[in-house]
């Protein structure tokens, strides 16, 4: 599916959080932030697979669910819809089907179920409405997704702070300057450990009085 080792960049991705990878890809990689996990410390580092949901209308989902390959999350635009696209029944089918997690700027249902089977969803909202099923306008293509551009097998980091979709090509020098940036950072705290202050240690400068 990727040209990385999925599980080796999963777990250098969990040490960096979703933060520093950020800073570290100098790329519009972060997601809209009002997507939030519905349950704390839920942790995605996975392969995307993107898809589009017309308004109130889930088809995509099952098809994706048929597609995606295993180890992915599935990535969904619905325009920002909020009704209850996902509930426990497609968990159930995404966990069968090897698929480890949802990011969807529309809404979910079943909030207790899915947290109860450990399953990690970031939505815009939770909705007691239900969907048809009739339309798919894009299963598995690239589509631009609330801030970031994801295409299948870009990198999707999602944790407490955020979600940030790292282009495939670009997942092996963001890691390496994320391990970078935070050496520094942890140098940097030493440091403050040991009395120094940020103005010293940024290079910061301190305003003229009565300028």
């Amino acid at each position: 599916m990727s040209a990385y080792d999925i599980q080796v960049v999963a777990t250098r991705a969990k040490v960096l959080g979703s933060s520093t990878l950020y800073e570290a890809s100098g790329l519009p990689t972060a997601v809209d932030p009002a997507i939030r996990p519905i349950w704390r410390g839920a942790f995605i580092a996975a392969p995307a697979y993107p898809l589009e949901c017309s308004p109130g209308d889930n088809l995509g989902l099952h098809l994706a669910l048929e597609q995606a390959p295993k180890g992915s999350v599935l990535v969904v635009s619905t325009g920002n819809f909020i009704a209850g696209y996902w509930g426990e029944v497609l968990t159930v089918a995404a966990q069968a089907a090897g698929v480890v997690g949802l990011i969807i700027d529309g809404g979910v249902r079943d909030i207790q179920a899915i947290e109860k089977l450990g399953f990690p969803v970031y939505t815009r909202g939770v909705s007691v409405k239900g969907t048809v099923k009739a339309t798919a306008p894009s299963v598995g293509q690239p589509i631009p997704f609330n801030g970031a551009q994801v295409a299948a097998g870009d990198l999707v980091v999602a944790d407490d702070d955020g979600i940030v979709i790292i282009p495939k090509a670009e997942v092996a020098r963001t890691l390496a300057d994320g391990e970078a940036r935070a050496e520094k950072e942890s140098r940097m705290m030493a440091a403050l450990r040991e009395g120094s202050t940020t103005v010293e240690l940024m290079g910061l400068k301190r305003p003229e009085v009565g300028q």
